[in-house]
């Protein structure tokens, strides 16, 4: 019998006992392919030597000093090496333990932000339906996932507001471009905050692509420049949430590059350090550092494993080896195989209507009805079927649902990690082929 609260409480896990390069072995010795990366966490697979290394020498000078006494090399080297390539205008990092704090502190450091200015008045947030920021009950507020948040909801922050996701495989009207269903999309946001009132508003919380909710979906082109407008207009703050796109995962180190945007709070987590360590990271415009430092002097929030010194060394580790490596011109030479490979063994599936994403980071979305778009029953319980399947065939993939409405749908999302070659991608998508189909004909399809 075990002691340890699973998070589901009806069956039982495999044991995982050894990590290397981008497969998983169990005390049983089956072998798994990390197809997804975890939850699009280990970027650089298990057991990195160089990220090992950098462990076992941090462990040995230093193992923890409160933030509230002390700054560390390792802290302060990672900082750096994210300014570097960060944003234009990004100055400052906030370490956390994982996405989830992040986006509390983003949350927090936005209102305060307009505390210190005298704003008083802003208040309110606006996120989008089916978006995901974590759980944690502030992230979860600002989340638009019904399924996560109905058990919850009178507890759940009232000040928010919900706007629709930019979907366009669902949300886009036959008789529209995608560059006019962005547009139809900001005016949405737009009207929203008209409702609101401008000056009443804190700021605009978005992932840049959506993950887990959604399945790996970008936004049309043109639709972040306008919301970055949109929100300039009212001086309301955009923050991008890319826990899970970003750091590399959509071949450009942060996903919003190729939205040609920069936002005031930036969210990353996940491959930021890889598995190797807890860690997330809230990156900070300077104008907003520089309101709290002429001001209160200081950010009134805080945990005691911010800035943790083995997340740290772990986490530089792990950006240094990308740079090194040159692993983002992987990402996307193994990205556009993927998609390649999906499309080749899924365009023409009988129940795939979708076949998306960017990089190491794509999806398919499953139907009943390719022409009506019509999801299966969730009673059904094909993701979590198809998750057994994969598992069974020694392949780890992220199926989700509620994909449609947070009750309705079914995707499959793949992050690989980077170091992932074309052999490996299509043993991928041979093996998820065989567990969609068998999911499928095990249900009654």
């Amino acid at each position: 019998m075990t002691h340890v609260f699973y998070r589901q409480l009806t069956r039982d896990y495999p044991s995982a006992v050894l990590g290397r390069g981008i497969t998983i072995r169990d005390a049983t010795g089956k072998e798994y392919i990390d197809a997804s990366g975890g939850a699009a966490v280990s970027c650089l697979g298990h057991s990195n030597p160089d990220v090992l290394a950098a462990l076992h020498a941090q462990i040995d000078k230093l193992d923890y000093a409160h933030t509230g006494f002390f700054t560390t090399p390792a802290a302060e080297e990672l900082a750096d090496e994210m300014i570097r390539h960060a944003p234009a205008g990004i100055g400052h990092v906030y370490f956390t333990s994982g996405g989830s704090e992040a986006v509390e502190a983003a949350l927090k450091l936005a209102r305060q932000y307009f505390v210190e200015r005298g704003e008083l008045q802003r208040q309110h947030f606006i996120g989008r339906l089916q978006g995901y920021h974590g759980n944690t009950l502030g992230a979860l507020s600002v989340g638009g996932n019904l399924w996560r948040r109905k058990p919850f909801a009178p507890i759940l922050l009232e000040n928010v507001h919900h706007v629709s996701p930019c979907y366009e495989y669902r949300g886009r009207r036959i008789d529209e471009t995608p560059q006019r269903y962005g547009e139809r999309l900001a005016q949405e946001l737009s009207n929203k905050i008209d409702e609101l009132g401008g000056g009443n508003v804190i700021a605009f919380i978005a992932e840049t692509m959506v993950g887990a909710t959604l399945g790996a979906v970008p936004a049309v082109p043109g639709y972040f420049k306008r919301v970055r407008e949109i929100c300039d207009r009212h001086g309301i703050l955009l923050i991008l949430d890319e826990v899970m796109c970003g750091m590399g995962r959509t071949g450009t180190l942060h996903a919003c590059e190729q939205e040609g945007v920069t936002p005031d709070l930036l969210v990353v987590a996940k491959g930021l350090g890889g598995g190797y360590a807890p860690i997330g990271a809230l990156m900070v415009q300077e104008k907003i550092v520089k309101t709290l430092t002429e001001g209160s002097g200081f950010f009134q929030h805080g945990h005691t494993y911010m800035g943790h010194p083995l997340a740290c060394a772990a986490a530089l580790a792990v950006q240094r080896v990308i740079q090194r490596d040159n692993l983002l011109t992987n990402v996307k030479a193994q990205g556009d195989h993927l998609l390649r490979r999906l499309g080749e063994r899924f365009g023409n599936h009988p129940f795939v209507g979708d076949v998306r994403g960017r990089g190491l980071f794509q999806a398919i979305e499953l139907v009943a009805d390719r022409g009506t778009k019509e999801p299966f029953d969730p009673a059904r319980k094909l993701n979590v079927r198809i998750k057994q399947e994969a598992m069974d065939r020694g392949l780890m993939v992220y199926p989700m649902g509620g994909t449609v409405d947070g009750v309705r749908g079914d995707h499959v999302l793949l992050a690989p990690p980077f170091i992932v070659d074309a052999a490996t991608i299509d043993t991928v998508v041979e093996r998820l082929g065989e567990a969609v189909d068998a999911a499928i004909a095990a249900t009654g399809k």
